[in-house]
């Protein structure tokens, strides 16, 4: 448990693949208004496929972590794939125990992922 806690600590402090993506073919944004979290996430999609991700925004640690994790995940895995991942699959991915409350803020990245690539078909 405390190796996932690491990790999710370090993803937290050192997030991977933030900032903007300048050549993204679908962006999207949202917030957890219970938390105040705000993410934004572009995605740069060729062929069906994610090429590039980046997120930004700000947000407690599990829902920058979870974006984080999220973005390493999904480069080069299919816009389809993409679509049908769940809660489910962040929280295996977080690899902690997710309370109620703070699903919000785990899903997050997800939810603003989905969003763009809904907004942009």
């Amino acid at each position: 448990m405390d190796l996932y806690r690491e990790e999710i600590l370090d993803h937290y402090k050192h997030p991977r693949n933030y900032g903007s993506l300048k050549e993204a073919t679908h962006q999207a944004s949202d917030r957890n208004a219970s938390c105040g979290d705000l993410m934004e996430m572009s995605l740069k999609v060729k062929k069906g496929k994610i090429e590039a991700v980046k997120f930004k925004g700000e947000g407690c640690a599990i829902s920058i972590a979870a974006a984080s994790m999220l973005t390493e995940k999904i480069k080069g895995k299919r816009v389809a794939e993409v679509q049908l991942m769940t809660d489910k699959d962040i929280v295996k991915m977080l690899g902690v125990k997710i309370s109620l409350t703070r699903m919000k803020c785990a899903t997050l990245g997800l939810v603003v992922c989905q969003k763009a690539i809904t907004q942009n078909q």
